[in-house]
């Protein structure tokens, strides 16, 4: 019996081999096959556009978009997100000369979120963007969003903790019954 197994072995092993010969493979994974056959795969399962759900959340819940509130753990409690939900940045309107504004910046990559700098991010919305109804955006790509208030060259970012980031998933899609 273990002549029988290790036999075995041997032949799964040379077909393996024999099937990764000639082939486009790196680290032992052939990206390119891969990602066009779960593309067409999502192509032919997706949802119909009034099958998706996608949920409305206001960025600090009550506290709005605020100095001096941990967002990275409101949104840590608050997930997860997923792909095409919706945060809306609410938050006051400067008022006098004496009053902190805030914004809203895309960053574009951890070390930027890190370091809260914001000299390649992208403002999204400046100070009377978020006043009344908020400003919205929409989680529409799966990849990381990293968020920050670009206000005193960064300051409301890094003292005041007004930075967070969040990784849409993808939501379970509703079975089709034929």
């Amino acid at each position: 019996m273990a002549k029988g197994l290790i036999l075995g072995l041997i032949l799964l092993g040379s077909m393996l081999a024999g099937c990764m010969a000639n082939r486009d493979w790196r680290l032992g994974f052939n990206y390119t096959d891969w990602l066009q056959k779960h593309r067409n795969w999502y192509d032919q399962h997706r949802p119909n556009k009034t099958q998706q759900v996608s949920n409305k959340i206001i960025v600090g819940g009550s506290q709005h978009w605020r100095f001096n509130f941990t967002y990275t753990d409101w949104a840590f409690k608050h997930g997860p997100f997923y792909l095409n939900d919706v945060l809306v940045f609410k938050y006051d309107p400067p008022v006098g000369k004496d009053s902190h504004p805030h914004s809203v910046y895309q960053l574009p990559d951890l070390r930027s979120f890190i370091k809260c700098d914001l000299s390649n991010a992208k403002k999204l919305a400046n100070a009377t963007q978020g006043v009344g109804n908020g400003f919205e955006v929409v989680l529409d790509k799966w990849q990381p969003y990293y968020f920050a208030c670009g206000e005193s060259n960064g300051f409301h970012c890094d003292v005041g903790r007004m930075k967070f980031f969040v990784m849409p998933m993808l939501r379970a899609w509703p079975s089709r019954r034929t």
